[in-house]
């Protein structure tokens, strides 16, 4: 048998050219399905994770999953929202916790979640450097964004323009990076979190202006009398919020009816979370209650029912790879004859022979095996980090 194995190897590694794509063959064709079931798995319990985790969520009513993919994951900006007051009135009922959520904006691309401090208790977010909201105008940023941006506590952070075209329209508002978040593994590493209000002024329901009594610049000032200065049109809303200018900020209207996007409600049973849903639940109300795990457990069976025809691609393709190496077995027997010839003539028999290039097989399907299973243990141990990056 050492004989067998000895030629076979011989075999193998003096036909490099051959072996190499037998083993891709199988290795590619072995290693996508695999891949991707370990990824589905790991991203199918981070789905339900966060989701579970979050017993009930109102919002304008509309798509539940779009409110939920929203609330989860401040994507998909709301196209309505619900009045400040409803965080008020669930408060006031004492079922729930309710966290606001208000997601309408971004800096360099990640979006601004404007929110309660509860929120970093119910998420369980810790700080890693610098400290939490403290101040109107500060942010807290995700560790992702911390990386990717460069970002240190102290540090500015400008909220992008809606429309860049829109000269008249909201004005960016440039934040001070108050802290950095620990690595969670969620999408809130790649969050900026803002106070409420502060997210209320970047949507342009607060402001604060310039004090002109003793502004010297000219381009800022049309006309001055002793009662009255006119400004000029470069005299704008504040972009930046200090210790100097920060009593000039101010709010018109109530903040009852100012808006939030999603409401995460945290309720402490399902007696509470029942309740809750039988006075958002109806029909005829304008709002909507959530359960996040169910309508992420549907959106995971539909993924499913979509996963069965890649595996049904990926066993069509695995009977195709294995149809491929029993053509280029026969054809090498065929290329082989003379060399069979010789094995007869210095006596090896027919078992010999076939056992030879049932070796040569083996050898070819160990090695794409290790290489399999090195890759496997590869993408499970980085499945994280590799959806996170996809993701």
């Amino acid at each position: 048998m050492k004989g067998i194995l000895f030629l076979a190897w011989r075999y193998v590694c003096f036909h490099k050219t051959k072996t190499l794509i037998l083993i891709a063959c199988i290795f590619l064709t072995a290693i996508l399905p695999i891949a991707i079931r370990v990824l589905l798995s790991r991203f199918e319990n981070s789905l339900v994770q966060r989701a579970d985790a979050t017993p009930a969520m109102i919002g304008a009513k509309g798509s539940s999953l779009d409110l939920t993919l929203h609330g989860l994951y401040f994507d998909r900006p709301p196209t309505q929202t619900l009045p400040y007051a409803e965080v008020k009135r669930i408060r006031a009922t004492g079922l729930a916790d309710p966290v606001p959520v208000y997601s309408a904006f971004q800096a360099a691309s990640f979006p601004i979640v404007g929110t309660s401090l509860n929120y970093f208790d119910q998420r369980h977010l810790r700080i890693q450097t610098g400290q939490s909201l403290t101040t109107l105008g500060d942010c807290v940023v995700g560790i992702e964004v911390a990386n990717s941006l460069q970002l240190k506590p102290g540090d500015s952070l400008l909220s992008d323009r809606e429309n860049i075209l829109d000269i008249a329209g909201k004005y960016p508002l440039k934040m001070n990076v108050a802290g950095i978040l620990q690595t969670t593994g969620t999408p809130d590493d790649k969050a900026v979190f803002v106070d409420l209000k502060t997210a209320w002024v970047i949507d342009g329901y607060g402001h604060g202006h310039q004090e002109l009594q003793n502004e010297t610049d000219e381009a800022k000032v049309i006309s001055r009398d002793n009662n009255q200065v006119v400004a000029s049109a470069a005299v704008l809303p504040y972009t930046e919020i200090t210790e100097q200018n920060i009593d000039s900020f101010h709010f018109h209207g109530s903040d009852d009816d100012f808006p939030v996007s999603a409401i995460l409600a945290f309720t402490d049973s399902e007696k509470d979370n029942t309740i809750l849903e039988g006075q958002y639940g109806g029909s005829d109300s304008d709002l909507q209650f959530v359960r996040p795990s169910l309508v992420v457990r549907e959106l995971i069976s539909v993924m499913f029912r979509i996963k069965r025809f890649f595996d049904a691609n990926a066993t069509l393709i695995g009977v195709s790879t294995l149809l491929l190496l029993i053509l280029v077995m026969l054809l090498s027997a065929k290329l082989r004859t003379s060399e069979m010839e010789t094995l007869f003539k210095i006596g090896c028999g027919r078992g010999t022979v076939i056992w030879l290039q049932a070796a040569e097989l083996m050898i070819v399907v160990a090695v794409a095996g290790c290489l399999i299973a090195t890759a496997a243990w590869a993408v499970n141990f980085y499945a994280d980090d590799l959806l996170r990056w996809w993701i």
